[in-house]
């Protein structure tokens, strides 16, 4: 069975944990709500430079952004969330850190190549007073929250930093790279160095009284523990093992009163929840494990997907050795959330959700002329992903049809009618069917005249500065604008032009010449209430629209996949066909030139021999 490995996806859980923060690779970061189950929303194709007026043009798209590190922070001390009051941090290898506003879904702030290499971690202490970053170039730089500032920026390492971390009451700082150092957060003075680490840390973490800092290497299959009021240069306190190296590490609890309480996440996705009164018990305990099962066939790897535990934390302390957590599990297009009390000492087998999980169907269709059965492999979506996909498909052309109708009539007449019907195959477009049914407008040729009259001299599909929009639109006269605007928002209902081509216009024009529109009454209540009905059918239709592309994605997805394969397959047997025909070709030359050579030889000693004769 092959193993997931989950050490490139980034989670992030918001401070309340109501939502869930997702990056698969591929650029764009997913919001999921754990309350609901369901995508709250979706970044991606964020733009370069800090520009967010609509008329600038994206990108490279998503796929540009390569996302290192995610951290989610509340703004707020000692409240409750709320919106606006959150950001989501990220890093990219690019070099640049940003954040993003969930709650309003904007970019709220952006430092351009703060680590020239890429960032590798960021992190921020529970009050959120300020963020720290590090990346490849070895620097730790403090960022003001709320602005984006840059504070200050120090060397704290000759080496990569990879990971980093803060106190819970922001006093501390550490950052690992091979070896791990401490930093007083007010001087930045280094307090401790702890080496042990063979290569690079991939996650550090600090427990709830800041005296204990748990790290974990690239490839390493355990847990150090390491004292932070001890000596300047010390070794591991305690060590916890695992089966696989984890990608995650969270601590709850003091060491004095409440106990220590461990979780982690390996590779393949199983948890770990260690539980000690004090270090040393902590050291000697077995691990508690929590994982999938995977006995259902269904849910075996399909298509590189296994479920599998991908986010965890740590809520609270139920009694001694039991504790709340919070668990992301299932497939990554589809998680399930769900809390738990995890109980030292037992451990649990969570069962997979199916839901988002596309189901591959054999059947067996009618035999075809020779006797043959054809099976054919279909792939069905299930409930959460088709509820609103189940639309009847548009048939544009029956040609098999009428062939079978030729071929099962008697009459040599119909036949030839038949025949006749068939090779003239009326198709149509699903435009026309839609205008047919009343939902799209008709077509008028002498409106699209008028239009086009009207218009003259405005180029729609070329891109214009917001500047030279401007102008343009200040310099008509108040009447040709209303005009123009009163075509364009036909132009829009009519879908004789794109939204995208049309939109800047009609909102400068009614920027710009918003008083005199106002005064044409009753002809400016009839065009604004026309795009008000416009506006709001294409805002429901765009949910709709987003939850539609997403399943052809994933579908398509698998198509390609599939005709990859298909091709491959089909490459090999002719490369192996070829060889065999390459074979057999140097086989008969090969003889063919020894009987050619046996003929020689064989001519030359009977002429030899009659020569001698001759003599004699």
């Amino acid at each position: 069975m092959n193993l997931v490995n989950i050490k490139d996806v980034l989670t992030s859980f918001s401070p309340a944990l109501d939502y869930l923060a997702l990056s698969t690779g591929d650029g764009r970061i997913k919001i999921w709500d754990t309350v609901k189950g369901q995508v709250q929303t979706e970044f991606a194709d964020i733009a370069s430079t800090e520009e967010t007026n609509i008329y600038t043009k994206v990108g490279k798209g998503h796929l540009s952004v390569d996302y290192t590190c995610m951290k989610w922070l509340s703004l707020e001390k000692k409240k409750k969330r709320k919106l606006g009051t959150s950001v989501l941090v990220l890093g990219t290898g690019g070099g640049d850190v940003l954040a993003l506003d969930v709650a309003s879904g904007q970019l709220k702030w952006r430092i351009s190549d703060c680590h020239p290499g890429g960032v590798n971690a960021v992190s921020s202490s529970a009050k959120a007073s300020c963020i720290y970053s590090g990346g490849a170039d070895g620097m730790v730089c403090q960022i003001d929250p709320h602005s984006g500032n840059l504070i200050r920026k120090f060397k704290a390492s000759t080496k990569t930093v990879s990971s980093l971390c803060v106190s819970p009451d922001g006093k501390i700082l550490v950052t690992a790279s091979a070896q791990l150092k401490t930093f007083n957060c007010s001087d930045l003075k280094k307090i401790q160095k702890f080496t042990g680490h063979p290569g690079g840390v991939r996650c550090v973490a600090f427990t709830e009284d800041g005296k204990y800092v748990l790290s974990s290497a690239v490839g390493e299959r355990y847990i150090a523990v390491w004292k932070t009021d001890g000596a300047k240069k010390q070794s591991a306190s305690c060590v916890l093992a695992l089966e696989h190296p984890p990608v995650f590490v969270d601590s709850w609890g003091e060491t004095n009163e409440k106990g220590l309480y461990v979780l982690a996440i390996s590779e393949i996705g199983v948890c770990y929840f260690w539980y000690g009164s004090n270090v040393e018990e902590l050291c000697n305990a077995t691990p508690t494990k929590v994982a999938l099962a995977t006995a259902d066939s269904s849910l075996k790897p399909h298509k590189g997907s296994l479920p599998l535990i991908f986010a965890a934390k740590l809520q609270g302390i139920l009694k001694p050795g039991s504790a709340h957590a919070f668990i992301a599990s299932g497939l990554l297009v589809k998680p399930s959330f769900q809390k738990m009390v995890l109980q030292f000492g037992t451990d649990l087998v969570l069962n997979a959700s199916k839901d988002g999980i596309l189901l591959p169907i054999t059947q067996s269709v009618s035999k075809s002329s020779k006797g043959k059965g054809v099976q054919n492999k279909v792939t069905t979506l299930d409930r959460a992903h088709a509820e609103d996909a189940l639309l009847p498909i548009a048939r544009v052309a029956d040609l098999h049809e009428k062939k079978s109708v030729q071929l099962h009539s008697s009459d040599k007449d119909t036949d030839m009618v038949d025949q006749s019907q068939a090779d003239h195959v009326e198709t149509f477009s699903m435009e026309d069917k839609l205008r047919s049914l009343g939902i799209l407008g008709g077509t008028d040729e002498q409106k699209n005249l008028s239009y086009a009259s009207i218009i003259d001299g405005i180029d729609l599909e070329a891109y214009l500065p917001p500047k030279k929009l401007k102008s343009a639109v200040s310099s008509m006269e108040p009447s040709s604008a209303f005009k123009i605007l009163e075509a364009l928002v036909a132009m829009w209902q009519t879908r004789a032009c794109g939204g995208r081509h049309l939109l800047p216009w009609i909102y400068s024009i009614m920027v710009n010449h918003s008083h005199y529109i106002m005064s044409q009454e009753p002809k400016n209540q009839q065009l604004l209430n026309t795009l008000v009905k416009i506006t709001k059918s294409r805002g429901t239709a765009l949910q709709q629209l987003l939850q539609l592309s997403g399943r052809l994605q994933l579908v398509t997805a698998q198509i390609n996949k599939a005709a990859v394969n298909q091709t491959q397959t089909v490459a090999h047997d002719q490369e192996i066909d070829e060889s065999e025909d390459e074979e057999e070709d140097v086989e008969e030359h090969f003889y063919g030139e020894n009987n050619d050579i046996e003929s020689d030889l064989s001519s030359d000693d009977g002429k030899d021999k009659d020569d001698s004769l001759m003599e004699m």
